[in-house]
């Protein structure tokens, strides 16, 4: 007589942190394959959008910022100027720099800008109550979290 199948496993409980990193995962790939036409990557993105936002930030801030290593921050920055996306001014190592993003990162930004403007509005559209559920989440943590933390 043949053995009955065993049971599936209970389905583990609802981790409301999965799903965050689950969904910004997948909505992250989106934003990559949205950039990719562009020569941008997620990162890239992050990166002028702060150099943008922050002229003559540090390497050191844009770095924590951007969570990643000092020298990778000067490795991408390279990358940027080269591209002719970001000017650095910074006369020699050690000295402040200079960073701000050329005439050509603003297109490139401006460009991004509509990409990202249109997976917003797909996930608005889609997501309409969970849209305005993390608008009110960011607004409480950066008005009143940031405060709370010191």
């Amino acid at each position: 007589m043949p053995t009955p199948p065993s049971p599936a496993p209970p389905a583990p409980p609802f981790s409301p942190t999965v799903a965050l990193l689950t969904v910004g995962r997948l909505w992250e790939d989106a934003c990559a394959r949205a950039l990719k036409p562009l020569g941008l990557t997620v990162r890239k993105y992050g990166l002028l959008g702060h150099v943008r936002g922050t002229p003559g930030i540090s390497f050191s801030e844009l770095a924590r910022r951007s969570r990643i290593t000092v020298q990778s921050a000067h490795s991408a920055v390279a990358g940027l100027v080269g591209a002719g996306l970001v000017d650095d001014g910074t006369a020699h190592a050690g000295a402040a720099s200079t960073l701000r993003v050329t005439a050509a990162g603003e297109t490139l930004l401006a460009r991004a800008a509509e990409a990202v403007a249109r997976l917003d509005g797909e996930f608005a559209e889609r997501h309409p109550e969970l849209t305005e559920a993390l608008r009110a989440y960011v607004v409480r943590e950066v008005s009143g979290g940031r405060a709370a933390r010191g």
